[in-house]
């Protein structure tokens, strides 16, 4: 796919989110169907909530409108927040025009962000039903599992946050005890 933008402009402004429980166990959800050249495969239907950063929102108000609207949740205190971008190339793609078909893939900013509400919270169905549901379940998983539970394309960014998020993984740890090497308190 050849493409207009610089090299840093070629990767749509996106970002991720890491949402932990009380047993450091993470919020994965499958997805339902592809997203134009965002493809899922057959048996890789997991990820995390993640989404496009709107014209003036911050990374971090980014996150929180994409944890709503992908997961009904509200009740989220951030952890932390991934020092550096990660990024993944679309695979190849000749569908039809999408809009997101222009970019070679996503540039991310991932946040962890410690749940703090009823699981009756979560509700996959977007609010006021505007738009069409992204995903069909929820689970809570182990950190570490993910990055076997997703799409190839997207297998080193998850790798990468579950390196850079690890301590959030164990429970035996008090979320204001963590230190995070890679990743920065917001």
């Amino acid at each position: 796919m050849t493409t207009k933008h610089e090299p840093h402009d070629a990767y749509r402004p996106n970002v991720g989110v890491a949402l932990f429980n009380g047993q450091g166990r993470v919020l994965i959800a499958r997805r339902i169907g592809d997203d134009g050249p965002e493809v899922v495969a057959p048996g890789y239907e997991w990820q995390m909530p993640q989404g496009g950063i709107d014209p003036g929102e911050s990374p971090e108000e980014a996150a929180r409108r994409e944890l709503f609207e992908e997961t009904g949740v509200v009740s989220a205190t951030l952890l932390a927040r991934l020092e550096r971008e990660v990024h993944y190339d679309w695979p190849p793609y000749d569908g039809p025009p999408h809009r997101l078909a222009h970019w070679r893939g996503q540039r991310q900013v991932w946040f962890a962000f410690c749940f703090n509400g009823p699981e009756s919270e979560i509700d996959l169905a977007p609010p006021g039903g505007a738009a069409a549901a992204e995903f069909d379940t929820w689970r809570w998983e182990r950190l570490s599992a993910l990055p076997s539970l997703v799409v190839p394309y997207k297998r080193a960014v998850y790798e990468a946050v579950a390196s850079g998020f690890a301590p959030f993984g164990d429970p035996s740890v008090r979320s204001d005890e963590r230190s995070l090497p890679g990743s920065s308190r917001s």
